[in-house]
């Protein structure tokens, strides 16, 4: 499917204002191509997960959610934006401490089949892109616009 920027600008919607928690978080769409995207999220010291390490580290719930919600929208990049997608199973390795920094994620889609998507993630900072700080792998249910399951 082509990403329109009508397509591109439900999805940034979608993010933005019909997920609060990702509004919250203050999760930004940077790119969004057919099974491709690429989201950021800028530091706020409310995301120091370990303050007593020199220098502090993210919290990896937070670095997860990016990579959760990254592949969410990689997958949906997919299909149709009237169908739904939500997380089936997502595994995580943290390779290094995330600093004080914007964080960026990275979805690559593996599979996107008629029920499931499949993809692959990963986060590093803008300032060191070469150095990933975690890796992921994610699982998505996909419910196409009527379609009963």
């Amino acid at each position: 499917m082509e990403i329109t920027d009508e397509i591109l600008a439900q999805v940034r919607r979608f993010m933005s204002e019909l997920v609060p928690f990702n509004a919250f978080l203050g999760i930004e769409v940077d790119a969004l191509t057919s099974g491709h995207a690429t989201l950021s999220l800028p530091f706020r010291v409310e995301f120091i997960g370990d303050s007593t390490r020199t220098p502090p580290a993210l919290h990896g719930g937070l670095i997860a959610t990016l990579l959760d919600t990254c592949g969410g929208a990689a997958v949906w990049s997919t299909v149709q934006p009237t169908d739904k997608v939500s997380t089936i199973d997502m595994r995580v390795d943290y390779l290094r401490p995330g600093r004080s920094e914007r964080l960026i994620a990275e979805a690559q889609v593996i599979r996107s089949g008629n029920l499931v998507g499949v993809t692959a993630m990963r986060a590093y900072h803008p300032s060191d892109p070469t150095h990933t700080i975690a890796e992921g792998r994610g699982v998505y249910n996909i419910k196409r616009r009527g379609v009963s399951a």
